[in-house]
């Protein structure tokens, strides 16, 4: 289904993360002299867009979704996907991630992303009016509006090289 345009500022910042995830997984193995600067831009783009980002959703997008009864258990578990998902943010700014588990985070931070697109996403479009969802696109961009709009570049130690 096509995206409603009052969620597209939501599924912008989506596919920056998404972006992050997917260099995590085409740089593998990471090097441990190059961990710091996958840490640094975790860090980032979590001070940056992401924390303004999970505010929003929960202060705007969940209280909504939690309207319809059938919404009401994938918005508990995506939730809790935010505190797991800070307290590994965290981890990474305290500089407490492995190469390892970068992996891991990256696979997590994926599935969540997805998870909110292919099922929150579609099923609000569906039970929601287009006055209900032009409401909502207004909460939420005055919700965002302290994120970052661009996609930090990535450094010379985190970006996609050539493959060979």
């Amino acid at each position: 289904m096509l995206r409603n345009k009052n969620l597209i500022p939501l599924s912008h910042q989506h596919q920056r993360a998404l972006a992050l995830c997917v260099r995590i997984d085409r740089a593998q193995p990471i090097r441990v002299t190059d961990l710091e600067s996958w840490l640094a831009e975790i860090e980032q783009l979590f001070e940056q867009e992401i924390r303004i980002h999970f505010a929003a959703e929960e202060q705007v997008l969940f209280p909504t979704a939690s309207r319809f009864a059938e919404l009401i258990p994938l918005v508990e578990e995506l939730i809790s996907d935010h505190a797991s998902l800070r307290d590994s943010f965290g981890r990474a700014k305290a500089r407490a991630i492995s190469t390892e588990s970068l992996l891991i985070f990256a696979g997590q931070l994926s599935t969540h992303i997805r998870k909110e697109e292919r099922q929150l996403f579609e099923i609000l479009q569906q039970l929601m009016s287009e006055k209900d969802l032009a409401e909502l696109g207004t909460r939420l961009e005055d919700a965002l509006k302290g994120a970052a709009q661009s996609c930090a570049l990535p450094n010379e130690r985190t970006k996609l090289q050539p493959r060979r």
